[in-house]
């Protein structure tokens, strides 16, 4: 009912704006008609209120294709990356009820029935054992887990015919990874063990910070947490340069990590899984509801496409895109040319002297102009293996947030180590 009626109120809306153009005699465009400032704010709006799947792409949208989206639409879509409609407190009892049982607030010396957070999957609210434990309490929405493909379905339709998505950027990889990472996102108890190793490794460390899990108040549809403390890293963006510089370059070294010393991977890189202690300075992780393992063989690839273009050894890299599916058969010689001058630009910010300054460089937007170029054309058939696109998006959303807080790196450093 939400998908039909946001459908017919983007229509309406196009119809008025071309009536409008008409009477001045102006020739409408229905794509500028409606993807207009104010049908954005009614897509943000609705996918906010029906969470889920719907959300999951918008947030997605949101950050593959911030970069050409016009800039109001981009910031309307950026809502969706930490602001869902929260359950109505009603709705939060029955939730509770049925996971902890009729007199769960028993087990509580408080209990704030505010949402702190209200994302796609769930909200989190903060409450107060009576044994004195400060806990976070991830709630998931009732329905979720069994609306996820429909939705998938649903709101890829609409973002097609709305105009939402830019020409050019292929949908069907992106419809693929939120339905997959929608599941992987409901899976609590999956979530929770990804917790367990990920605050196991980074136990004491000076740079990082993760939340501890307690098992007697989780469920398949509650996680239970500590709750740390912290601010949101985007709200740094005007603090002194060399914070700003140190915190992206540790996002970047635990990139690398993840890759290639865990070979496992948080494949979230949403700007809201991510808080800053400000008496520590250490970053604290949340979400790691889509924590991928990174098979061997593909870590090796990885590795040795590192390596390749650190020493510029093209014939190296074409043989590592290959290995790990990032070039294939599928695609036109051309493509294949233009994917490894993509990869090859894009290793100038590692082989540069100089640290890489990320908020003036406009390095991003061209190689997402190579690679809408060969969207639009769409005579290939060739799509990456998941694994291959899932690092290749945490990468790219390092790099939007030290983008973001317009950081200053000296990457060459950093990756020395790896490659």
């Amino acid at each position: 009912m939400r998908m039909g009626g946001l459908a017919g109120g983007l229509a309406g809306s196009a119809v008025a704006g071309g009536l409008r153009q008409a009477t001045r005699g102006q020739r409408p465009r229905i794509g500028e008609l409606l993807m207009t400032p104010g049908n954005a704010r009614r897509i943000a709006t609705e996918l906010a209120r029906m969470r889920g799947a719907a959300m999951k792409v918008g947030q997605l949208l949101s950050m593959d294709a911030g970069d050409v989206l016009p800039p109001e639409i981009a910031a309307i879509l950026d809502r969706l990356r930490a602001d869902a409609d929260p359950m109505p407190p009603r709705q939060l009892r029955d939730v509770l009820d049925a996971e902890w049982g009729r007199d769960w607030i028993r087990r509580f010396e408080t209990f704030d029935v505010r949402p702190i957070a209200a994302a796609s999957i769930g909200q989190v609210h903060r409450a107060r054992t009576k044994d004195g434990r400060d806990l976070a309490l991830k709630i998931q929405y009732p329905g979720i887990r069994t609306s996820i493909d429909s939705d998938i379905a649903n709101i890829a339709g609409l973002i097609r015919w709305s105009g939402a998505a830019p020409p050019g950027l292929n949908l069907r990889p992106l419809m693929e990874d939120a339905r997959r990472q929608l599941h992987e996102e409901a899976d609590y108890a999956r979530e929770g063990r990804s917790l367990d190793r990920f605050a196991a490794r980074l136990s004491g460390s000076p740079d990082f910070a993760v939340p501890r899990r307690h098992p007697d108040f989780c469920t398949p549809n509650v996680l239970a947490m500590d709750y740390l403390h912290g601010q949101p890293i985007e709200t740094l963006a005007d603090a002194p340069q060399d914070v700003r510089d140190g915190l992206a370059a540790r996002l970047v070294s635990l990139v690398l990590r993840e890759l290639f010393e865990w070979g496992e991977m948080q494949t979230d890189p949403n700007f809201a899984n991510y808080l800053v202690d400000p008496s520590t300075g250490r970053i604290v992780l949340l979400d790691f509801g889509a924590v991928g393992t990174l098979p061997p063989d593909m870590v090796a690839a990885f590795r040795d496409l590192l390596r390749a273009g650190l020493a510029r050894g093209r014939d190296a890299a074409r043989a590592a895109a290959n290995a790990m599916g990032l070039i294939g058969d599928a695609n036109p010689p051309r493509h294949r040319e233009t994917i490894l001058d993509m990869f090859d630009t894009g290793m100038s910010a590692i082989r540069d002297d100089a640290p890489f300054d990320f908020g003036t460089s406009d390095l991003a937007l061209r190689l997402r102009d190579r690679a809408l170029e060969m969207g639009v054309e769409r005579d290939t058939a060739h799509i990456p293996p998941s694994d291959t696109l899932l690092v290749q998006r945490k990468v790219a959303g390092t790099y939007l947030l030290a983008a973001r807080l317009r950081a200053r790196v000296d990457l060459g450093e950093i990756v020395a180590t790896y490659g």
